[in-house]
């Protein structure tokens, strides 16, 4: 008997040769379809959901394929089954807008159409610099770079700024009594764009239930679009940075500098530019670095100087020990 299996299969292999490749090549595109599908929804609330349609079809898949090689009379059941697909993919459409919306802007965005990023290296020290103030203070800021996806129907909704980046303003954007300290600002090819933005939150399932809504709103904008999102958390002054729907906490400036040079500027153009020495001290000064304290990955924000507020909010400012 042993002897036979493989002159059997060496015969199956010879008679369906063509057929067996045509039907490895289907299994092969099948598997790279729903591998990529999970890929682009992994972490979001549509993995679960696409899991549970996935193993519907399975099942009555299975029951249909048990009916026939058992001569079973299911005519009610195929006909339902097929209404059923039919179903499955209007579902589908509308459960996975956020995702089929997000998929097909990331298709439409061109590699060759990127936009000039002027002096980068120059705004990601300003935003550092008003990062290292805003978490001493203990501000909340919420700082969105474009990349390839556009944000401009975001920005229309926004206060027009139009205005080149300084730490100075974005301090004065989030400074408590500020119109626009709650919301986001949108930095766009090197210019403060908009102010005030409201930025698309995460679903749940996506984020932390501990999160606030500014991390939430960070999440869900870098989940949506390719930016590059950095916020300071008011109630601890940590600093985080949101990409492709992941966000990592307890940066320390230098490591938010480095990881904003990585994704905003090309490696040629990070190499070559360097930022200027004066600006890069002044950044890393002592009095303005938030001390790290002995938990891995966690900040103390040391209190700002009395002396540099503004008198009325001197007492606003929670002080350290």
């Amino acid at each position: 008997m042993w002897e036979q299996i493989p002159r059997y299969l060496n015969y199956v292999f010879v008679t369906y040769r063509e057929i067996l490749a045509l039907v490895l090549l289907e299994l092969l595109l099948i598997g790279l379809v729903v591998y990529t599908v999970m890929r682009f929804l992994r972490g979001t609330g549509g993995e679960k959901l696409f899991k549970g349609i996935v193993f519907l079809l399975i099942v009555v898949w299975g029951i249909g394929l048990f009916a026939r090689k058992l001569n079973l009379d299911l005519d009610r059941i195929e006909l339902l089954s097929k209404y059923f697909l039919v179903a499955v993919l209007v579902v589908a459409a509308v459960a996975f807008q956020p995702e089929l919306r997000r998929g097909l802007i990331r298709l439409g965005v061109t590699r060759f159409a990127r936009p000039a990023l002027p002096q980068m290296a120059q705004v990601i020290e300003q935003v550092v610099d008003a990062a290292a103030v805003l978490s001493r203070a203990q501000i909340g800021a919420l700082m969105a770079f474009e990349r390839e996806v556009g944000l401009g129907d975001l920005a229309a909704g926004g206060t027009p700024i139009e205005a080149r980046v300084t730490a100075q303003l974005l301090n004065t954007i989030f400074w408590p009594g500020s119109p626009l300290h709650d919301m986001g600002v949108i930095i766009r090819q090197g210019r403060i764009e908009s102010a005030g933005v409201q930025f698309p939150l995460a679903e749940h399932g996506e984020y932390d239930r501990m999160l606030g809504s500014r991390h939430r709103a960070a999440i869900g904008l870098s989940n949506q679009t390719d930016a590059v999102v950095v916020i300071v958390s008011e109630e601890t002054g940590h600093i985080g940075l949101a990409v492709g729907g992941q966000l990592t906490r307890f940066l320390t400036l230098e490591q938010l500098r480095r990881q904003l040079l990585d994704l905003m500027m090309p490696l040629a153009a990070k190499k070559s530019v360097k930022p200027e020495p004066k600006v890069k001290a002044q950044a890393e000064s002592p009095d303005k670095i938030p001390k790290a304290d002995h938990r891995a990955g966690a900040q103390e924000t040391v209190a700002p100087d009395p002396a540099s507020m503004p008198a009325d909010q001197e007492k606003s400012v929670p002080k350290q020990v």
